[in-house]
């Protein structure tokens, strides 16, 4: 099994509403993050700001990097999710 890409968090510089900020990301989710926006016919910026607002709008809002990642995460989980063939003994809890 090959390792996986460790390597700890980089500063990147965004813009948010014509703000600037930086986000610490491991380069890992970084290339995650640059693909999804390019899927998506977007900017990093652009991405980065709805991601932002949804964050903003959730009852216990995390740190924008950390909101990132989970946005990532949970979209690389629906696209398994899609994927995965489901027997129709799966309920909810057993996908």
């Amino acid at each position: 099994m090959e390792m996986p890409p460790y390597h700890p968090p980089k500063k990147y510089s965004v813009r948010i509403e014509g703000h600037r900020t930086s986000i610490s990301l491991e380069p890992l989710f970084w290339e995650m993050l640059s693909t999804a926006a390019a899927l998506r016919g977007q900017s990093i910026n652009s991405l980065v700001a709805e991601i932002d607002a949804e964050r903003i709008r959730s009852e216990t809002p995390p740190g924008l990097a950390g909101a990132i990642r989970i946005w990532l995460v949970t979209r690389e989980l629906e696209k398994k999710e899609t994927v995965k063939p489901r027997s129709p003994l799966d309920g909810p809890m057993n996908r």
